[in-house]
């Protein structure tokens, strides 16, 4: 704008010497073609309704040089069976980022209340780099390549260091064109490329996990556009990316001490102490013991680091609590114990990698999971990292700072802080092409979170409703999962969503409400 304004003011004065205008000559500039689009629907499969249609748009590489390079956007729908209370459009993301939702507006049709379903159009969509929509790929992946990274330990620290650099130098010669254009601004253009292309004045929006952050970009960025937007299980923006990986250990801390005060009240059916540092102790030494002589659950050996491996198991006093009996039990005798527990220890992601240290598992669904079979390794990991480490460059660059963050870490938060802080491949990334949107515009949209989210914590939620000058938060106290509406029929805050996304009007005041307890 610096440079803008003398511009501006020189127009002006000009102006006053001139004649005015004609309509004709003052007309605005063409709309540019990719915002002219009109789609062309077909049937998206044989063995799906036929309600259920599919087509493809373009949008532009670079929003910048919207005349190049083009991409396919694959989008989809189910419309309104009630015309006469037809709304508009609800655009649908269920988070990642890299997670393709073509097939979303199946899943909506069937769960929402049929008054505020009638109400709108459901369109999915896979979001540019996946799916359907142009995926990108860093080659065949490895298994020790998936996840977020390893534990930190001095002397693994250089294998640690090799394996970030490996994912990025992979993923610029695979993708290195593309990648620097996968980010969540990029992403948010698309969103208005298709309500152009729908003939829509504004969207409604559903977006869950990271995709409240795409959400809130979209608020941020055409804020005229936004209708009804409903953000669930959030995305702080003051914490993309490096501080949303930290979030997982700063706050499994607290749900680490919850379980011990729920298992030491349970004592005499898991047997892992009467109080809660009797719990911890328990805990703590199981760790040392698998660490030192990993424990061997169905061939797979499992070490103290895979149980820190996955912060979010203690977010469930329940299920952490039958792991750690059940491990506990084959530590000491060799057999698993007696009872439904002993099922919970097949749910636990273990981050055994070789060599130990490289591409633990990553605690939850918007972190990279396994990349999708196909000979070029395409998946969810490519977008992840595109847009983790592309949409903002306050990624240190320096190594070994990573080293300092991760012992530093590891000693404040003893669970995850390791993994959290150690080396990311966005170390070695390219430069993003834009900043990071600031959150300065008001935003009347509903936030929602669960009290007891492993994977966006509480934390982050209110950091999301916070920062959004004009929502309201809807909280579910006792909440254990990721992901709040119609994701349990028992869920408190559906009430308050469903009214919201039927009428339009914001609570007068933030709502908390209390869930049923999980397991009687």
């Amino acid at each position: 704008m610096k440079r803008l304004a003398p511009l501006l003011a020189t127009v002006g004065l000009v102006a006053t010497s001139l004649p005015l205008l004609t309509a004709p000559q003052a007309a605005a500039a063409p709309t540019p073609a990719h915002m002219r689009q009109k789609p062309d629907w077909h049937r998206c499969s044989p063995d799906q309704p036929a309600a259920y249609e599919c087509a493809t748009l373009k949008v532009p590489l670079d929003y910048q040089h919207p005349e190049g390079r083009m991409l396919d956007l694959a989008i989809s729908r189910i419309k309104s069976e009630n015309p006469a209370k037809r709304r508009g459009v609800l655009l649908f993301n269920p988070g990642g980022p890299g997670t393709p939702a073509l097939r979303r507006p199946l899943v909506l049709d069937a769960k929402m209340p049929k008054d505020v379903r009638d109400q709108y159009d459901l369109i999915g969509f896979d979001p540019r780099g996946v799916g359907r929509s142009s995926p990108i790929s860093c080659g065949p992946l490895s298994h020790e390549e998936e996840g977020v990274g390893g534990p930190y330990r001095p002397e693994t620290f250089a294998s640690d260091v090799a394996w970030a650099r490996g994912i990025a130098d992979k993923c610029r010669e695979k993708s290195g064109d593309v990648i620097p254009y996968i980010t969540t601004r990029n992403t948010a253009r698309d969103l208005d490329v298709i309500r152009a292309a729908l003939g829509e004045r504004k969207i409604s929006y559903l977006g869950y996990s990271y995709g409240t952050y795409l959400g809130a970009v979209y608020s941020q960025m055409y804020p005229q556009r936004a209708d009804r937007f409903v953000l669930d299980s959030g995305v702080d923006p003051q914490r993309i990316w490096r501080g949303m990986i930290q979030v997982w250990a700063t706050e499994a801390e607290p749900a680490f001490a919850r379980w011990t005060r729920w298992a030491a009240e349970r004592s005499e059916r898991y047997g892992l102490g009467a109080t809660p540092e009797e719990v911890s102790a328990t805990f703590w030494r199981l760790v040392e013991r698998a660490d030192r002589d990993p424990i061997v659950h169905n061939g797979q050996k499992v070490t103290g680091d895979d149980l820190r491996a996955d912060p979010s198991l203690f977010f469930s006093p329940y299920g952490a609590s039958a792991v750690v009996k059940s491990l506990k039990a084959l530590a000491e005798t060799g057999q698993l114990p007696a009872g439904g527990e002993a099922q919970a220890l097949d749910q636990l992601r273990t981050g055994s990698r070789a060599g130990g240290a490289n591409g633990a598992v990553a605690p939850g669904a918007w972190a990279p999971g396994p990349a999708e079979a196909s000979e070029e390794g395409g998946g969810a990991t490519p977008v992840y990292w595109s847009v983790v480490c592309g949409d903002t460059d306050a990624w240190p660059r320096d190594p070994e700072q990573y080293a300092r963050d991760a012992a530093r870490d590891k000693a404040k938060y003893p669970i995850y802080g390791d993994f959290a802080s150690n080396i990311k491949p966005c170390a070695f990334w390219q430069r993003p092409v834009e900043a990071p949107t600031p959150m300065k515009t008001r935003a009347d949209v509903l936030t929602v979170q669960n009290e007891w989210d492993p994977i966006t914590p509480l934390a982050s939620g209110q950091g999301l409703h916070k920062a959004l000058k004009g929502s309201r938060m809807v909280l579910a106290l006792g909440g254990e999962k990721h992901g709040v509406y119609l994701s349990d029929p028992a869920s408190c805050a559906d009430t308050t969503v469903n009214a919201y996304l039927g009428t339009g009007r914001l609570p007068a005041a933030d709502v908390t409400c209390q869930d049923p307890p999980p397991f009687p």
